[in-house]
């Protein structure tokens, strides 16, 4: 068994939704998560101020001789995967793809609606997704910036979420869409608001499941039955105490104070521990 651990990072928390899968799916692998909490949100960020961040964090996980990155981020896989890629040929990296493909198979009205960041919903990978696999589909994307800032701030299920999510989902409402696609982690956790304000006759496709099991085919191991419980490791360049809070409300195990570490970024976009 190769005992390297598995690189993921966000921008913020919201991978821990992609996280949570992979503990759930390969527990006995060992974790590294980064969250930039520094630089969240990444929506409004230029392509190429991303793409530096990206191999910054990237260099933090070679460093540390992980076997597989995950970049458990939307925004951030449809600005720097390919370009990472390239960089770094030696590490395979696993990205965000949202998930078109399964809602347009399941469609029953011809429409689906795609919630995203800016960045992810102009960007090449969404396009592509879209050309390849919803041809005939009505596809209605509606960007939901303020959903990363609330979700950051720990509100997951406030009278300011639901506000938000009703005049986000109101224009996708009136498409009748049937399938709601998150083309962002931190969405993940407001799905039970969602799905209120959607109705239950709308079927939230959730990409995180299925990046895990891409993780697991990448590191050769579908479902690794050991009894060995791997680690978990977490990294912040935001506020470590905020970080351990969202962590263990958010997360399917105890996370302890020990586990959670401050990073820093330096002028030579190197990430290093304080």
């Amino acid at each position: 068994m190769d005992t390297r651990p598995i690189g993921v990072f966000d921008s913020g928390i919201g991978g821990l939704s992609v996280l949570k899968e992979i503990r759930r799916q390969l527990p006995s692998e060992d974790v590294i998560y980064v969250a930039d909490q520094g630089h969240v949100p990444y929506g409004p960020r230029a392509v190429e101020e991303i793409r530096q961040f990206v191999a910054g964090i990237t260099q933090f996980f070679l460093e540390r001789n992980v076997k597989v990155i995950v970049i458990a981020c939307n925004t951030a896989s449809a600005a720097s995967l390919r370009y990472v890629r390239d960089l770094f040929p030696a590490i395979p990296f696993v990205g965000m793809e949202p998930a078109v493909k399964p809602a347009a198979e399941n469609t029953r009205r011809g429409a689906i609606g795609v919630i995203a960041t800016q960045v992810t919903s102009q960007g090449e990978l969404f396009a592509s997704v879209v050309d390849r696999y919803a041809s005939g589909v009505e596809v209605v994307t509606q960007v939901c910036p303020d959903f990363v800032t609330l979700v950051e701030a720990g509100e997951l299920d406030s009278e300011r979420v639901h506000r938000t999510a009703e005049t986000y989902l109101g224009p996708l409402q009136e498409a009748e869409v049937d399938q709601l696609v998150l083309a962002c982690t931190h969405f993940s956790f407001l799905i039970p608001v969602l799905q209120e304000v959607m109705g239950s006759q709308v079927e939230i496709v959730d990409p995180g499941p299925a990046v895990a099991r891409q993780t697991g085919r990448i590191i050769g191991e579908l479902r690794n039955l050991s009894d060995h419980r791997g680690e978990a490791s977490y990294f912040t360049t935001g506020d470590r105490g905020h970080f351990l809070l969202l962590a263990r409300r958010l997360m399917d195990e105890p996370v302890e104070r020990d586990q959670m570490h401050q990073l820093i970024w330096h002028e030579d976009r190197k990430l290093n521990l304080t």
